[in-house]
């Protein structure tokens, strides 16, 4: 089995034009994929994220670690939130992608997680 990250993509703008009286169907909607995904016994965790004005990006790359206010990336489109799950390949990730983009009316991508990194034999 094998852990993939599918994450929500969207900006502002989108979400503008999505009425205000349907996103409580949108949210039930994606309520009722994760009962889905926990019924599957795919999921292994989901979450929304604030928006990405809350974000803060520390590098400590340097003698000193540097902290900003702001998302990382100066894009147009964020991640809104994820779900992590747990399925025998990527045809199963992108399955359960396709019902999670449908569910929350938006763009998902899919990523598999790297595998742990072989131990040397001593």
């Amino acid at each position: 089995m094998a852990q993939y990250l599918m994450s929500v993509h969207g900006n502002e703008e989108e979400y503008a034009k999505v009425p205000e009286d349907q996103w409580p169907e949108m949210f039930a909607a994606v309520e009722a994929f994760n009962q889905q995904l926990q019924s599957d016994g795919v999921w292994v965790f989901a979450g929304g994220l604030q928006g990405a004005e809350t974000a803060t990006v520390v590098d400590a790359s340097g003698d000193a670690p540097v902290i900003t206010d702001g998302p990382y990336l100066e894009t147009k489109e964020h991640i809104g939130g994820f779900w992590v799950i747990e399925v025998p390949d990527l045809d199963a990730a992108l399955r359960y992608a396709t019902a999670g983009s449908q569910a929350c009316q938006g763009k998902v991508e899919v990523r598999p997680f790297q595998g742990e990194p072989e131990t040397p034999e001593a």
